[in-house]
């Protein structure tokens, strides 16, 4: 995909962060879009940006992306209301922090229900009809935990392992059919967001600290800068797409030491947080 002027993009997790700056870099280009959260008032304010940057056709819909049933008639929609769509952004996700002793099933079904279903859901539905555009693309927000593992994150580590596996499979499926759909796995680093602040914890963990850490220490690029990073990876048709420089650092050092990465991250860890402030 050369270029996203007149493309219909759609873009899960619009309400804040990555998915509102995609939203405002897409609509810059000139591109139709569909937004989508369950945050309506952040939603509502992303939306709000959009028309006034001039975009020629909007429309936001509250959607719970774990809702299968929700995304299957929200996919229906978008496509009666724009008649086609080009561009599927998978980007809403969520965080949970603990050790895996310590969660609760309940939140383990919740981060997956939003950071693996809510992509497989939004991949599966809008498919048939990025086929049918005859020129594509899908966008699955993984992350630079969906390349290495951390202490504290089992998982959010296993819900972006999953979506990194399921992209790449359905990038060579594409591939092998000869479908006209590109295929892209983001892995970000520290994206100045509220993801830490919004995050669920085990009771063990002190979210407050957590989020403080992530906010003042980890968090180094702006969502903007990321939404850009982003949109060139679907113009040049990239595979996948690292996130800034913590991602690509920590990528390559894993590469470098093998399974052995795990052993230097845990003695890291014990250094960075002897109080039990996970990273997310």
């Amino acid at each position: 995909m050369k270029t996203l002027h007149d493309k219909v993009v759609v873009i899960t997790g619009a309400g804040s962060g990555i998915g509102r700056a995609l939203a405002l870099h897409t609509a810059a280009q000139g591109s139709l879009l569909a937004l989508s959260d369950v945050d309506e008032a952040g939603l509502a304010e992303t939306v709000r940006l959009v028309e006034a940057a001039g975009v020629a056709k909007v429309r936001g819909d509250r959607l719970d992306v774990a809702d299968r049933d929700a995304f299957a008639r929200y996919a229906l929609d978008v496509v009666e209301d724009f008649g086609r769509v080009n561009v599927v952004v998978n980007n809403a996700g969520v965080a949970l922090a603990g050790d895996l002793t310590d969660l609760e099933y309940g939140d383990m079904d919740w981060i997956m229900g939003i950071n693996f279903w809510g992509v497989v859901h939004g991949t599966k539905e809008f498919l048939p009809h990025l086929i049918a555009s005859g020129d594509g693309h899908v966008v699955n927000l993984s992350s630079l935990f969906g390349l290495i593992s951390m202490p504290g994150q089992s998982m959010y580590n296993a819900s972006k392992y999953a979506v990194r596996g399921m992209t790449e499979a359905l990038r060579e499926e594409m591939l092998v059919a000869g479908h006209p759909v590109g295929v892209t796995a983001v892995h970000p680093g520290g994206i100045k967001t509220a993801i830490a602040r919004n995050a669920r914890y085990s009771a063990k963990e002190d979210g407050a600290a957590s989020a403080r850490l992530f906010d003042k220490k980890l968090a180094r690029m702006t969502p903007e800068k990321a939404a850009a990073v982003i949109v060139r990876g679907i113009e040049r048709n990239q595979a996948r797409v690292l996130v800034g420089i913590d991602a690509h650092a920590l990528h390559h050092l894993a590469k470098l030491t093998g399974s052995r990465y795990q052993d230097l991250v845990a003695r890291a860890s014990k250094k960075v947080v002897p109080d039990k402030a996970t990273i997310v």
